[in-house]
């Protein structure tokens, strides 16, 4: 099993690291982070891309999922994913993500990332499945 105090961030996961996500918490529970919506990260009318969002979610799920890894596991990888989408983020805009467990056992996590605004009203909500390899 991980444990819930390793240093986690993106610098183990190439894509991500154009996100300039900041990891707030990292914990067996759960894990935080924000990220500025730059316009590389945007689509038309200058809003965080659906893409950047499941890229977001994706990243803190299997990071959540790193950290309950039993004993012997080799690692995890995401084998499903849903994204309600609810409004958008502007450019400039600072987006606040909290991954929090649904299920987590033997071999398999499932994992909800909630993206919010700075104002509370939420962005997109992510639940997702994790595989223990």
């Amino acid at each position: 099993m991980a444990d819930s105090n390793t240093t986690l961030s993106t610098d183990l996961m190439p894509y991500a690291r154009p996100l300039g996500m900041k990891i707030v918490s990292a914990e067996k529970d759960g894990i935080t982070a924000e990220l500025q919506v730059t316009e590389a990260l945007c689509t038309t009318g200058k809003i965080m891309h659906g893409g950047a969002i499941m890229t977001v979610a994706d990243t803190l799920g299997a990071m959540a999922a790193f950290l309950n890894l039993p004993e012997g596991a080799a690692g995890t990888t995401t084998i499903e994913s849903k994204t309600n989408f609810m409004r958008a983020a502007p450019v400039g805009s600072t987006v606040h993500a909290e991954t929090s467990p649904l299920h987590v056992g033997r071999r398999t996590s499932v994992w909800q990332t909630t993206l919010r605004l700075d104002n509370g009203k939420t962005v997109a909500v992510v639940t997702q499945s994790q595989m223990v390899l």
